[in-house]
């Protein structure tokens, strides 16, 4: 699975470029907005689907994790998984050194006996994380539109197409606190659990928890 935030996303009227379908016009002067949210979206290349989260709070690691685990109660009713790659930027809340996503991403590994590898871009090099596409695949979708409410924003991300289909799309309601970390020793007993690749250590973690 691919897995990145995408850039928050102002609610009210700001033009977004491109031509409405309704010929609405946004403001010509820049203001607070009525709300932000935040976008965290999951694309599963095998199945070409996609799943977004939207959420008013924080994208934090346990966010992710949280969305991860979401997604995990559909694909094991649907597939024969043992192993889950996980594409990723090496962004602050889901490094491969960050230890409440660490201690997160292990705790899922084990409570569904699997392994979990996890493959982060470079710097620089986050475009070539697919998901990525489809951010423009939804940025094309809504240009031009005035996202002027919470409900029409969510609506419009779930009439976007990606090879003719629609997103899962889900509210994330819960309040999400940052900063949360694990303490030094806390995260020795942790990363004794990972296997990091020699000369690549921060950039691909394999957890081996399968066969524990």
């Amino acid at each position: 699975m691919s897995i990145d935030t995408k850039a928050t996303i102002k609610i009210g009227p700001f033009s977004r470029g491109g031509y409405s379908r309704q010929g609405s016009k946004g403001s010509d002067h820049d203001f607070e907005p009525e709300a932000t949210l935040k976008l965290f979206g999951i694309h599963v290349p095998e199945k070409d689907e996609n799943y977004l989260y939207f959420t008013e709070s924080n994208v934090t690691a346990d966010f992710m994790v949280d969305a991860i685990e979401d997604l995990w109660t559909s694909l094991e009713n649907q597939m024969d998984l043992h192993t889950i790659v996980i594409n990723a930027d090496n962004g602050p809340e889901n490094s491969s050194r960050r230890t409440q996503f660490i201690k997160r991403i292990v705790d899922f590994a084990k409570s569904k006996s699997i392994d979990v590898q996890l493959a982060y871009y470079p710097p620089y090099h986050s475009k070539y994380n697919p998901v990525e596409r489809v951010w423009g695949v939804l940025e094309n979708h809504w240009r031009g539109e005035i996202l002027g409410s919470v409900n029409k924003t969510i609506g419009l991300a779930k009439t976007m197409k990606w090879k003719g289909k629609n997103p899962v799309v889900k509210i994330v309601d819960k309040i999400y606190k940052t900063g949360v970390k694990l303490s030094k020793s806390a995260m020795k007993t942790y990363e004794r659990m990972l296997s990091r690749l020699q000369g690549l250590e921060n950039w691909f973690v394999d957890i081996l928890c399968f066969n524990e």
